[in-house]
């Protein structure tokens, strides 16, 4: 579980700087304006993106392919009236559907991230909308399940009308076994145009290419096959409810030449991508490992060496082997480019760049590189993060702590997990470790860290939050989870699980953290288990032996 940097807040800001730059245009018209325009519609679309808003995104990524068809060049601006006019059309659709859907955004979001919630459940649960036909055998169990998970399912049928209502976290259609899919195509749509901040998911899809591409096209983001069942679909809302770290980009600019290096710098801070400047690629070396960036851009000719020479350096070191390189030129020799590719780099791109072609595969490369390191961060069963990692974010978090802020850490173990796998079987126990992980991520906050630390057992941290309230919050879902149904071939099981809780109040560091919880979960064992024990009440229980 990974603090977002990205925010209702930051999507108003972008917002506004959009039209503000729309409205620049508009009055001098421009290409030097219409490129700032393009700019901002560009990172408007990242930020949707990076808050999981597709119906939004795809209103924003109309509009931004009706402006680079227009890009041109400096003779082709102003644009004519007419095509101003139907830009500006497209502008305020989009600026009116952030607007509707910005209120139960900023909610939704907001009680992800806030400490103060006062009801009982942490985060108040997220709403779901399932849509199946009346007398549906799957939908029944699945909204059961959502709502085990902390989810607030509600159940429609495909021609019910919607309350008009906040607008859910996700929206599941249950496909039946003969779709009458043109009127599924209808429904689809008229659901997406009514809540496009909601991710549309589609149970049941056939697996032809034609059914998956009609249902997109409606509106659907996510199809999953109808054998998949229920896990999938969980998993993948679930998924809806974490965020991903969201730590600045960080680029690397090899370049010789000042003005260049401007440009490049102000393209990308326009999309909050972070930069420094390389003059002399002599330097390279100690400037990659100093700064630690996502991405290098490099100049083909400078003093000293080119571009596919100081690649060829920067490859030799094990750990940059991965690291994208993009090269900048004006060399249009295409054998030239195949050649510098060959030996290293990963794209190139001509000089004058388009920004927004520049800005796009910064961020693609960017985005594909963190995702491959990422995959090394995660435990493969659950999705968490893994033991390695667990340790890392907490220590980063623990850093970050203001003077006076709290944080707090559990440490979670099944209770005689051993007996569940023999008795049961791997498989049994795996699901067993799948559900209580389902469990944390739908009751706890988009700003807990939440880790496998191995085996059976889980770590927590969770900001911003006074002891006994994380232990009220802990002690719920313990409660949950013991009653929460396991499935299997025989019937049905139940587990538990013990928990000890610290925080930096009486332990400042991480390392004093872990060890603190991880005695106060053994005192839970050894007092019966099935219970959360704090580390002021193993304090206690000591002082009271002696």
């Amino acid at each position: 579980m990974i603090v977002s940097q990205t925010t209702p807040h930051r999507l108003d800001e972008r917002l506004n700087a959009l039209n503000a730059r729309w409205q620049d245009y508009v009055a001098k018209g421009g290409f030097e304006q219409f490129v700032e325009f393009s700019v901002a519609l560009n990172s408007l679309a990242e930020q949707l993106g990076h808050l999981r808003l597709p119906g939004l995104l795809r209103i924003s990524e109309g509009l931004e392919n009706a402006a680079l068809a227009r890009f041109g060049d400096p003779e082709s601006h102003p644009l004519a009236a007419q095509e101003i006019a139907a830009l500006q059309r497209q502008l305020e659709a989009l600026t009116g559907a952030i607007t509707s859907a910005r209120r139960p955004l900023g909610e939704r979001r907001n009680e992800e991230a806030s400490s103060s919630v006062a009801d009982p459940e942490w985060v108040r649960p997220r709403r779901v909308w399932v849509v199946a036909a009346e007398g549906c055998e799957m939908t029944g169990g699945l909204v059961e399940q959502l709502r085990h998970f902390g989810f607030q399912p509600q159940r429609f049928s495909w021609t019910d009308v919607f309350p008009e209502v906040e607008q859910p976290l996700a929206v599941l259609f249950v496909g039946d076994a003969a779709p009458e899919l043109p009127a599924q195509l209808d429904r689809v749509a008229a659901v997406r145009a009514a809540v496009p901040a909601s991710q549309l998911f589609y149970l049941g899809a056939e697996r032809a290419m034609e059914s998956v591409v009609l249902l997109m096209r409606a509106g659907i983001d996510i199809t999953v096959p109808r054998e998949e069942g229920s896990s999938s679909v969980l998993t993948r809302i679930l998924d809806l409810v974490q965020t991903r770290e969201q730590e600045k980009y960080r680029v690397l600019i090899v370049e010789d030449s000042r003005v260049a290096a401007v440009v490049i710098q102000r393209t990308l801070a326009e999309h909050g991508i972070d930069s420094i400047v390389v003059a002399d690629p002599g330097s390279l070396l100690d400037a990659v490992g100093n700064y630690r960036p996502d991405l290098v851009l490099m100049d083909m000719y400078m003093p000293r060496f080119n571009g596919v020479e100081a690649t060829r350096v920067l490859r030799q070191v094990s750990g940059y082997q991965a690291l994208p390189i993009v090269y900048l030129s004006s060399e249009s020799d295409i054998a030239m480019q195949v050649e510098a590719l060959r030996l290293g780099g990963d794209q190139f791109l001509t000089k004058p760049f388009n920004p927004v072609v520049l800005a796009a595969v910064v961020r693609t490369k960017i985005e594909r590189y963190r995702e491959a390191l990422r995959s090394t961060r995660t435990d493969g069963l659950t999705g968490l993060l893994n033991h390695t990692a667990s340790k890392a974010r907490l220590k980063a978090m623990v850093e970050s702590l203001p003077t006076h802020g709290n944080l707090c850490v559990a440490m979670v173990d099944i209770d005689h997990f051993k007996s569940i796998n023999d008795t049961y079987g791997h498989p049994v126990g795996d699901q067993v470790i799948r559900n209580l992980a389902w469990l944390l991520k739908g009751r706890l906050r988009a700003t807990d860290l939440i880790g496998r630390y191995g085996g059976e057992e889980f770590i927590l941290a969770l900001p911003d939050a006074p002891p006994d309230r994380v232990q009220a919050v802990i002690e719920r879902i313990r409660r949950d989870f013991s009653v929460l149904p396991h499935a299997h071939n025989e019937g049905t099981l139940y587990a538990s699980f013990s928990a000890g809780v610290s925080c930096t109040l009486h332990y400042p560091t991480a390392g004093e953290l872990t060890e603190a919880a991880d005695r106060s979960l053994l005192d839970a064992k050894r007092r019966g288990r099935n219970r959360v024990v704090m580390a002021c009440e193993s304090w206690r229980a000591a002082a009271e032996a002696i």
